[in-house]
């Protein structure tokens, strides 16, 4: 019963890693996405070509739609902020959303991102 609990506490503690955002198991775009950049992949698991914005060069609070045929479907938040992803484009909360505090790594997106906006905190 003992071996159980610590399986089972192993696996909650991986998911629970997994669910947070946490590093793929390659150290890649950590090396892609300095400080202070929202970096998005069209493509699972840091894969495609990456979309990279600088802190200094997104108007806080406001929505940014991703370029015209661009989708992203993983992300690294290294802006030091909140930064809230929507499916829709304008930033509409009709669509799915959800927000990661910086130093989020999200793998695979729940959603296709066609928008976000950075937080002030």
């Amino acid at each position: 019963m003992r071996n159980h609990r610590a399986v089972v506490l192993a696996v909650t503690l991986a998911g629970l890693v997994a669910l947070a955002g946490a590093p793929a198991a390659s150290a890649k775009p950590a090396k892609t996405c300095a400080a202070g950049q929202l970096c998005l992949w069209p493509k699972t698991e840091f894969r495609g070509e990456r979309h990279a914005s600088e802190l200094a060069g997104i108007d806080i609070e406001s929505c940014t739609a991703l370029p015209a045929g661009m989708t992203a479907a993983s992300l690294v938040n290294r802006t030091g902020r909140p930064v809230t992803t929507y499916q829709s484009a304008t930033c509409a909360e009709t669509g799915e959303f959800v927000t990661y505090p910086s130093g989020t790594w999200v793998p695979e997106s729940p959603y296709v991102v066609r928008a976000y906006k950075v937080w002030e905190s």
